[in-house]
């Protein structure tokens, strides 16, 4: 070849350097001592987000059944994704939908959407992991289907083990890699913000461990032969008995999950959490290769949590532990987040939970301004941040943004550099009663982008058993005054509707006005501005406005009546009402001493209703009352049973009640019933083999007890339980102070057993005392002044199981009763190996 010809094949070559150079820069890689980094600076890289599942299985298959688009849903939520700060995205794509048996890809609807889903990521410049197998079957919570595919013929264990199996993942790897994206025109490897890859998703390993070091080699090799040179990351908590194994891979990294609260518990975990995600403890950086590997979480939640307290403390252990990427499971789709059908005990939507998701706000901060491996002295309060579990609050408050998950006292560390605010609740900038979140964002001087998302209001338990027949949060478009306090904008600015049909346009009077959801540009007055709705500002449009409509079509109203009442104390009920029209009305009708009582309730706030039951109502035995509302029409609606009616009238049939015991001011104070609670105690059993939980009953047929058994205990082994009680406290807080003793009425199989018994505080302090119980029922004593500060179970058990399952806080203070607002019990401090059980009848102060 002479030299006028190599010269084009040289130009060629070197422009296919420069091209892929190009592209590399812009990705990320692993250094040499496991710290993930920009190839354009090589600076620290830190990305936060969630996973999403709309182009699979029954995430894709519901939204379908509510008559929108896929697309339009994921258009939808990515938009949200954006509001709430997230630059990264995960999800184990469900091989099970784009494979067949031998592992070769069906370019069908779920890659095409999934490929749709990516390319709408890359719009918010938001950064993807991407996980091609999952092995999971298709179908929860409704059944899987028989697709065929390799993970459905070979399943979890086998897909592992067997070269049939192994076959087939390399040839759906090679191809899955080699696909290009018909949205962006490029495939995995030449779209830049694609980052990396995780091979499978919580691979369950058995058999030797070389065989799990070639499975990984294999996979590694075949994603790399389709010119795939990004990170390559494997899971290692998943299986940790064969971290050493994995170790040995050829792989950048190793990816992490963290569900610290457990899963599935049927219900709303109450109490104060924030102990399970004080620290995440990773043990295998005794294995020397270990520390040259780069750390992500591919999946974290707090399950069945609904307090917007967590995400920021669960970020701040990341970065604490080393981790550079932290992706929630699972945001729900907008068009399914009313029922909560996707996932039961996972529940977060920017629409349905704004508390939960401006907390994820604030957790995207938190992981992206603290420092990899930096801890913090008070876990509460540390940087821009705090978290306070006692008022339901994370706040972020930095010289140029407030963040708020609830309302906050907190004054603007600087008002006059302040760019943008984000909040649910109130402030000093910003009074607002309704229930959705806002977004306040400084377009320029004298300029800002109001976002007002509608009101939600949960109806029913999220974590109870779903269905999309059962709304368990309700969305409301209200007119709701709003007060703005910032020097950039000062009084009478003006107010300009900026999404689709918001035609709305008028002044502030003063800085008071009244608004209802949208977009609207908010310009100080004879200020002259450009802007308009299709104006770009960072990764939205200014009009760009996302929201579920109205589902508010009758009244609701939602009141928990106190367990029990002190007799003659007054008290307050309280209740939210939500659907009421001009000239409606609510009251209380009270049944005291056979006579029934009206009270009015008067609107606080919006959707709060509240009325003062007085003293001379409230007598010994129950109390039953209903919440009646009295419409314009003339008709009647009573609750708890929603039944239509005029409640005097001859004929009307009778309807439910509340209900409430009120007690003697010497009647003790029951805080453990094992018939009414025990579907709500967290039970730790470290041998549910082996081990037995059940009920039965004694003497009193219309008694139920709750019996732990441990019939083949290891020494040192233990078994219990915890419980939250402060809601049964609530209605007697005057008299708390009268109560000096902790009663549990207990037998156990053995004379002698130790039970350690003790309450746990909103602080998470934990103080106990040991008593030894007979084979007899016996109430058994324990003053509240010798309970002493002690070490926590973590319950339900934080999940991987290699993290803490104790706690005990740095401070303690003293023990009060008023703050105490769960229990626990445990058994199981005998060194022998015998059956060992007991029966817990119930458990009370005196």
């Amino acid at each position: 070849m002479d030299l006028l010809k190599k010269i084009p094949l040289v130009l060629f070559f070197a422009c296919l350097c420069l091209t892929v150079n190009a592209q590399n820069r812009q990705g990320i890689y692993v250094d040499a001592k496991g710290v993930i980094r920009w190839e354009k600076d090589n600076k620290e890289a830190a990305f936060f987000g969630t996973n999403y599942t709309a182009p699979f299985a029954y995430g894709y298959r519901a939204i379908l059944k509510t008559g929108k688009t896929a697309e339009q849903a994921i258009q939808d939520d990515v938009y949200h994704f954006s509001r709430l700060g997230f630059d990264a995205f995960r999800v184990h794509v469900w091989d099970q939908e784009i494979t067949d048996i031998n592992g070769n890809l069906l370019n069908n609807e779920h890659l095409r959407l999934f490929d749709f889903l990516i390319a709408e990521l890359k719009k918010r410049r938001i950064k993807t992991l991407v996980t091609p197998i999952a092995f999971w079957g298709n179908g929860y919570p409704e059944k899987d289907e028989a697709t065929g595919s390799f993970s459905n013929v070979y399943g979890k264990q086998r897909a592992l083990k067997d070269e049939a199996a192994f076959k087939a993942q390399e040839n759906y790897l090679k191809q899955f890699f080699s696909h290009k994206n018909p949205y962006t025109g490029l495939t995995y490897q030449q779209d830049t913000d694609i980052l990396a890859a995780e091979v499978n998703n919580e691979p369950q390993h058995s058999g030797p461990k070389t065989l799990a070091t070639e499975y990984v080699n294999r996979m590694v090799a075949a994603i790399k032969s389709s010119g795939w040179t990004k990170p390559i990351f494997y899971n290692i908590s998943e299986s940790p008995w064969y971290a050493d194994a994995i170790v040995k891979a050829n792989v950048q990294g190793h990816s992490f999950q963290w569900y610290p609260t457990g899963l599935v518990a049927g219900h709303t975990l109450q109490g104060n959490y924030l102990p399970n995600v004080a620290s995440y403890k990773i043990p295998f950086d005794t294995i020397p290769a270990f520390n040259s590997r780069a750390k992500v979480v591919y999946e974290f939640d707090a399950g069945d949590v609904m307090a917007p307290v967590m995400y920021p403390a669960i970020a701040r252990s990341f970065r604490t532990a080393g981790f550079q990427w932290a992706t929630q499971f699972a945001y729900d789709p907008m068009a399914t987040a009313y029922a909560n059908t996707e996932y039961q005990t996972h529940y977060l939507n920017l629409a349905y939970t704004p508390s939960k998701a401006i907390s994820m706000l604030i957790a995207s901060n938190v992981f992206h301004q603290n420092q990899r491996l930096a801890g913090a002295e008070n876990p509460n309060a540390f940087g821009p941040f705090r978290i306070d579990y006692k008022k339901g609050l994370s706040e972020m408050n930095s010289p140029n943004a407030l963040y708020y998950s609830n309302s906050t006292p907190s004054l603007p560390v600087q008002l006059k550099t302040l760019q943008h605010i984000a909040g649910v609740g109130s402030s000093p900038v910003v009074n607002y009663q309704g229930r959705g979140a806002y977004f306040l964002d400084q377009i320029e001087h004298g300029v800002w982008r109001l976002e007002v998302m509608p009101d939600a209001i949960q109806v029913k338990d999220p974590f109870e058993k779903a269905s999309p027949a059962k709304a368990v949060t309700l969305i409301n478009w209200a007119k709701v005054p709003m007060e703005i306090n910032l020097p950039d904008l000062g009084n009478g600015f003006m107010i300009n509707g900026l999404n689709a049909r918001n035609t709305m346009k008028f002044d502030a009077e003063g800085r008071h006005f009244s608004i209802t959801p949208g977009t609207y540009l908010l310009t100080r007055r004879g200020l002259n501005t450009k802007l308009n709705s299709q104006t770009v500002y960072g990764n939205i449009r200014l009009g760009e406005f996302v929201a579920p409509e109205s589902s508010v079509n009758t009244i609701v109203v939602k009141h928990q009546p106190f367990s029990t009442l002190t007799e003659q104390h007054a008290f307050v009920i309280d209740a939210e009402i939500a659907g009421l029209t001009k000239g409606d009305s609510a009251f209380v009708q009270l049944n005291a001493a056979g006579r029934w009582k009206k009270i009015p309730l008067e609107n606080k706030t919006p959707y709060h209703y509240s009325a003062e039951v007085p003293a001379v109502l409230v007598k010994n035995g129950l109390l039953k009352y209903q919440i009646i509302v009295r419409q314009a029409s003339g008709g009647y609606l009573s609750f708890p049973g929603n039944v239509k009616g005029d409640p005097a009238a001859w004929d009307r049939l009778e309807s439910p009640e509340y209900q409430s015991y009120v007690a003697a001011a010497s009647a003790h104070l029951e805080i453990f019933n094992a018939a009414n609670d025990g579907k709500q105690i967290n039970i730790y059993n470290a041998d549910w083999q082996n081990n037995k939980v059940d009920y039965s009953t004694d003497e009193n047929p219309t008694v139920l007890n709750l019996g732990l058994a441990m019939n083949k205990p290891k020494a040192g082994q233990l078994m219990g339980f915890q419980t939250f009680f402060a809601d049964k406290t609530a209605g007697r807080a005057t008299e708390l102070d009268h109560f000096k003793t902790l009663v549990v009425k207990i037998k156990s199989n053995t004379d002698g057993t130790k039970v350690k018994i003790g309450l746990i505080d909103s602080d998470a302090q934990f103080f106990s005392a040991e008593i030894q119980t007979s084979d007899k029922f016996q109430s058994l004593e324990v003053p509240l002044n010798q309970l002493k500060p002690d070490h926590q179970l973590l319950l339900p058990r934080p999940y991987p199981g290699f993290q803490p399952l104790y706690y005990q806080g740095a401070n303690q203070s003293p023990f009060k009763l008023g703050n105490a607002e769960k229990l626990e019990l445990t058994f199981g401090y005998a060194s022998g190996e015998l059956p060992l059980s007991i029966v817990v009848e119930s458990i009370y102060l005196k």
